[in-house]
């Protein structure tokens, strides 16, 4: 069974940061799980400088929705994020929100049976006003749920507040 830590918080909370250091911290090789889709030119440069921001000490897999295709035994992985992943499988799912729901979790069962390290970046994105239309609300409402999904599963929830770590569980 694999060990699973959660780091959530909102945008530019640190996440990033912490569960890379924490995943360096962990293994003199790790893998960071990239689950980002280029959407447009400024997201690609977004993704190059996170990139060149990482050491060759990492092995990056991109992956943007079947996290459960690669092996990761006896390793620690960092996957950023969760909610990029979520909107990949949103997307392609039409909006459905309840076929997202269990492709989602299938995919985190299947992968929380590798003996490996994991740790998960996630957004804690109903924390803000309330969305603007349908699409926003349900992606919202499956956000939260897949995080409650992974915090079950989590051996330790971290929420980032203002680049500090709060341990939940």
């Amino acid at each position: 069974m694999a060990k699973i830590i959660l780091i959530t918080g909102g945008r530019r909370s640190g996440k990033s940061n912490y569960a890379n250091n924490l995943g360096l911290q962990k293994a003199d090789a790790p893998i960071f799980l990239a689950t980002s889709r280029i959407w447009d030119d400024d997201h690609k440069k977004r993704i190059e400088k996170h990139r060149l921001h990482r050491s060759n000490k990492w092995t990056t897999i991109e992956e943007d929705k079947h996290l459960s295709g690669h092996q990761f035994d006896k390793q620690t992985v960092v996957l950023d994020c969760v909610t990029l992943w979520l909107t990949n499988i949103f997307y392609d799912n039409n909006n459905d929100i309840e076929t997202s729901f269990n492709e989602a979790t299938k995919e985190l069962e299947a992968i929380s049976n590798h003996d490996a390290e994991f740790i998960i970046i996630s957004n804690e994105i109903g924390m803000g006003g309330h969305p603007d239309n349908m699409i926003q609300m349900k992606f919202a409402d499956l956000q939260g749920w897949v995080n409650q999904y992974i915090a079950e599963m989590a051996e330790e929830v971290y929420l980032m507040v203002s680049g500090l770590p709060v341990k939940i569980k």
